[in-house]
């Protein structure tokens, strides 16, 4: 008698963790998401700060039920690098978005269509909902970051926020 082919699966225990990076988490992402369901994981890395900041849940969500559009935060596979890359659409241009990083200076990168793998639609901190960045306001992020003025306004105010949280009682 043949033995019935099994599909991989992945199990864990409840409360635990896959520790997935490079092509492994890129393999996984595009099996997950081409099957319609959404994929939650921490962001590693600060290129999205402080909207995204490292260790936050993000939840990608499969293209199929999101519109894409300058603002949007999307999960890709980086043309050069072929590594996952989470940024925000600040200009399309034909079969290609034009991605940013929020803390990053440097002008955008551009991502063909078939490198995406879906939509940011949720980050969770500390166990708590974040809005801020993917509301109506993504758009000013996005025209600023274009600009290059997203990361020169955010600086002076990062610096004054931490001044106020060094200050705070504990």
């Amino acid at each position: 008698m043949k033995a019935k082919p099994t599909s991989p699966e992945i199990a864990l225990a409840k409360g635990s963790e896959l520790s997935l990076s490079g092509p492994d988490l890129v393999q996984l992402l595009r099996a997950v998401l081409g099957k319609g369901a959404p994929v939650r994981f921490r962001a590693r890395g600060f290129s999205m700060s402080p909207f995204i900041k490292n260790e936050d849940l993000v939840a990608i969500t499969p293209l199929q039920r999101e519109r894409l559009g300058l603002g949007k935060i999307i999960a890709f596979v980086h043309p050069e690098a072929k590594r996952l890359c989470i940024h925000r659409i600040i200009r399309e241009e034909d079969s290609f978005y034009v991605t940013q990083g929020d803390n990053r200076s440097e002008t955008g990168e551009r991502v063909p269509i078939e490198n995406l793998l879906g939509s940011v639609t949720r980050v969770e901190r500390n166990g708590k909902r974040v809005f801020l960045g993917l509301g109506p306001e993504r758009f000013v992020i996005a025209i600023l970051g274009r600009r290059g003025l997203l990361f020169p306004l955010l600086l002076p105010v990062w610096k004054v926020f931490r001044a106020m949280i060094k200050r705070a009682p504990s």
